[in-house]
């Protein structure tokens, strides 16, 4: 196992376009690293720069304490796998996950004995014999994956490996991973455009956009207090409410003006948002409410769920638009300042398209953005 650190990290390629504008993460040995974005924001560059397929133009890569940015791919102790298996169509799964060890000349028994081990871990020893025309996309998948893990390295790299499986696959493969990490506790950098995977799989998560890290942190910590309008977009399904309008002060305190159907309705901010001396000082000012959908939902559901008498939240009555059932929970749509916003409902509450509802929204998760600078208002 080993750390990883990339300091003001740059690629900036012949024909002039910066493809990394200066990068610095710190890695410790064995987290599992996340790097979310959209497509062109970078990630698999640096993934491939991490690799060593990529030459850096500045900044420095440290694997452990070695700085290994004119090191060769092979002397790098790394594994990497792809979207495509690369599997050996003519060798069984046992050939396929020793073949590394073959070109190394390790020994046969201490071959078998790997792969064995492999095996174990992944849950595959039944398809050891069996060839690759033989199994499924997600079976596919292990043995690529049994096959990184039998070179023991310092550092695994995943470059988007479950974008070619379907949605139940990927949601059992996405398991696999993560049982294989808690087993090996091996450093991982893994690289997807599914904000999903990287909210479930990721000890901490570089959310990047165009060359930019734009936030780095736990799930949790990115989930719920965003730095900027992008990284609150982009984490979470559905995607967070945007709400455009303007802080008034309100009752000694300050309000969100919120405009629906014709009317102004003032949603008092609680008092954890109050505290801040930032967005205090934005009385009077234009600002962005986000929210999430989870945080708007029919108000006589949150009544019921709220702990007796601690319930706050601010009712306002709203006409339905659209209507998506999801089994769990049913997502409403209605209009506000001129946007659509998504509210998680539940199944209960018998909402339909046309008619009235009563949303209750729990401003105390309210994250509160600056209109011009698109930051998180501290």
């Amino acid at each position: 196992m080993a750390s990883l650190t990339i300091r003001n990290v740059r690629k900036v390629y012949p024909n002039g376009a910066e493809v990394l504008k200066g990068i610095n993460l710190d890695i410790e040995d064995g987290q599992f690293i996340i790097l979310v974005g959209g497509s062109g924001c970078g990630k698999s560059t640096l993934l491939n720069m991490i690799a060593g397929l990529e030459s850096v133009t500045d900044g420095k890569i440290l694997i452990g304490d070695k700085v290994v940015n004119d090191v060769p791919p092979k002397s790098r102790d790394i594994a990497m796998v792809f979207q495509s298996y690369a599997l050996y169509p003519t060798m069984t799964v046992r050939q396929n996950i020793a073949f590394g060890l073959g070109i190394r000349k390790v020994p046969k028994d201490e071959q078998k004995r790997i792969v064995d081990r492999v095996a174990e871990t992944l849950q595959m020893t039944h398809l050891l014999d069996r060839k690759p025309a033989l199994l499924s996309g997600g079976q596919r998948q292990r043995v690529a994956m049994g096959r990184a893990i039998a070179r023991d390295p310092a550092l695994f790299l995943f470059d988007e490996p479950l974008s070619n499986l379907d949605a139940k696959l990927r949601v059992e493969v996405r398991a696999e991973i993560k049982l294989m990490h808690q087993r090996l506790g091996t450093t991982i950098v893994y690289v997807t455009h599914d904000q999903i995977e990287a909210m479930t799989l990721g000890d901490r998560i570089a959310v990047m956009k165009d060359g930019v890290v734009q936030q780095y942190g736990s799930p949790q910590e990115i989930y719920d207090q965003p730095q900027n309008l992008f990284v609150a977009g982009f984490i979470g399904s559905p995607s967070m409410n945007f709400l455009k309008g303007k802080l008034v002060a309100h009752a000694g305190g300050a309000a969100f003006e919120l405009i629906h159907e014709g009317a102004v309705t003032p949603l008092p901010l609680p008092a954890n948002l109050l505290q801040s001396a930032a967005l205090m000082a934005r009385v009077g000012h234009e600002v962005i409410l986000g929210i999430r959908p989870e945080h708007v939902t029919d108000a006589a559901s949150a009544r019921d769920h709220a702990a007796s008498g601690n319930y706050q939240a601010t009712e306002v009555a709203c006409t339905v638009e659209l209507v998506e059932p999801t089994g769990p929970d049913t997502m409403v749509f209605v209009w506000f300042n001129q946007t659509r916003a998504t509210c998680r409902t539940h199944p209960g509450a018998h909402a339909a398209p046309g008619a009235a509802i009563m949303l209750a929204f729990d401003l105390s998760k309210a994250v509160l953005f600056d209109p011009v600078t698109e930051e998180r208002i501290a």
